[in-house]
């Protein structure tokens, strides 16, 4: 058996709309004789812990957070979390306690979130709750979404409302590299299925700045707030989250001014190099790239894609030719054909965003330049990591 009076803590969401707190999520923790507060969390993830005494605990820790957030602001939501297997032990056609308990407490359903917070749990009896759920207005959440195995089938079966990143995977994915590139892979899917995503875990401003890069809707973590027993105010965190959300802004577009500098020396190294590409002549004649130190290679390739000369690499001293990749057809690649659609006018040079080159595993970024009446595409390929202000 447990020890410790059991007490719901709170967490806040902040919006990044407003920046203003726009629900919170319940955390069960047991009041201890000498007044500490210990997370209830061990208890549910230790497989010895009895299933009655876990569902109890869980009940009790709802009844009270709905108890006591029935004085919380009107536009909040009460995040909720809820574990597939105590749907999955009910018999068929019996009513849900947690909406028995939702009932009695007098709380407008549509204020409330469920966090499914585990993958396990049979999921056609999941599925049948969830559309009772929503029948009444209740909204559904999918915790921990890229922790340990995959979920999408949960994400397709369950359509969520709202999807929040594994802690420690967003937390990792802020530090840059492939795990960043998964979670704004994860973020876009969740905008393509009209779920809101929501940061867990924002500890640093540098959380912070990825979260917003991914689009989350809502914030949550230590930067702001940790769980505590009572509810603050909606404007408790507004000024402080307008001062990092502008400080972001200011961030991209600074990023912003340095791509178009770019752009135009770019264009202005393109003019040089027009005529040598146009009418072609020895390596020797091509202009020195010193003011790109992250210059990989240039080439052509043709309307449909495919490149027709070899590439001419820049090795920091002298060009060099590549003939590997000759008649290799590049158009299948995302930046490819985006690259096409906005360069079709001959006289603007296009730049691609940075993407991860999937030959070298490098960060890249492309920049094209019709020739010949759009017959052909110069292309240059540039290491953003050696760009200043790009680096990953």
């Amino acid at each position: 058996m447990f020890s410790g009076q059991p007490t719901a803590f709170f967490q806040p969401f902040i919006d990044t709309a407003t920046g203003r707190i726009a629900g919170v999520e319940a955390l069960g923790r047991l009041r201890q004789a000498d007044g500490r507060h210990a997370s209830v969390g061990p208890l549910f993830a230790n497989p010895d812990t009895p299933t009655a005494e876990l569902l109890q605990l869980d009940r009790t820790l709802r009844d009270d957070a709905l108890r006591r957030f029935a004085g919380a602001p009107e536009d909040w939501f009460l995040s909720l979390n809820l574990s597939p297997r105590w749907i999955s032990q009910l018999d068929d056609g019996v009513a849900l306690p947690s909406l028995a308990q939702l009932q009695r407490s007098g709380i407008d359903p549509t204020r409330i979130v469920y966090e499914i917070t585990e993958a396990a749990g049979d999921l056609p009896s999941l599925t049948q709750a969830v559309a009772r759920y929503r029948e009444l207005g209740i909204r559904i959440a999918i915790d921990d979404f890229g922790s340990g195995y995959s979920q999408l089938d949960r994400v397709l079966d369950l359509q969520p409302d709202i999807l929040k990143l594994d802690m420690r995977l967003f937390q990792a994915a802020a530090r840059g590299g492939p795990r960043g590139d998964a979670v704004k892979a994860l973020a876009q899917m969740a905008e393509k299925t009209g779920c809101w995503l929501i940061a867990e875990g924002v500890e640093t401003e540098t959380e912070l700045d990825f979260a917003l890069e991914c689009g989350a809707r809502y914030v949550q973590g230590f930067l702001f707030a940790e769980a505590t027993a009572e509810l603050g105010a909606s404007d408790s965190h507004q000024q402080r989250f307008a001062a990092l959300r502008s400080r972001f802004v200011d961030g991209k577009l600074a990023q912003q001014t340095r791509l178009l500098e770019l752009r135009q020396q770019l264009a202005e190294f393109v003019t040089r190099l027009r005529p040598w590409a146009e009418h072609g002549g020895p390596l020797s004649a091509l202009p020195d790239p010193q003011a790109f130190p992250g210059l990989l290679r240039i080439y052509q390739c043709d309307r449909a894609g495919t490149q027709i000369t070899p590439n001419l690499e820049w090795n920091g001293m002298f060009w060099r030719e590549n003939r590997r990749y000759l008649n290799h057809n590049w158009s299948w690649r995302p930046y490819f054909y985006a690259l096409l659609a906005e360069g079709w006018n001959e006289r603007r040079l296009a730049l691609s965003t940075v993407y991860r080159d999937a030959t070298t595993n490098q960060y890249c970024l492309t920049a094209s330049q019709f020739l010949e009446s759009g017959q052909r595409l110069l292309l240059i390929d540039l290491d953003a990591s050696q760009l200043p202000g790009f680096a990953k």
